[in-house]
């Protein structure tokens, strides 16, 4: 499969925006490019059955987060607290971050 392009990384906010967990924030905690989907901490929370094993001697049923498509996420800028899109700055020394389109701030430090 090809790698696709995200336009958010671990550790970013981002706002759910359409689905049973739309307008939720949480934090991204992996990002899977190559299928185009990012995991968020308190999104999309499943139901699994976990045979015990010697890493994990409690078995039985644990709730986890399940990917969901980054499509379906926004990321919320970091100055003004508000879901928007980005846009990409290059710096004096040749970096290219990414930056708020509402407030113009570097979401990237």
């Amino acid at each position: 499969m090809s790698q696709h392009k995200l336009h958010v990384r671990k550790g970013d906010t981002v706002v759910v925006l359409s689905g049973k967990d739309k307008g939720k924030r949480g934090r991204v905690l992996v990002a899977l490019p190559s299928e185009g989907r990012v995991v968020v901490e308190g999104v999309n929370v499943v139901t699994k059955h976990q045979r015990p094993t010697p890493t994990m001697q409690q078995g039985g049923l644990i709730e986890r987060e399940a990917p969901i498509d980054a499509s379906k996420v926004m990321l919320v800028c970091p100055a003004c607290k508000q879901p928007t899109r980005i846009r990409h700055h290059i710096l004096e020394n040749g970096t290219k971050v990414r930056a708020c389109r509402k407030c113009n701030e570097n979401v990237d430090k």
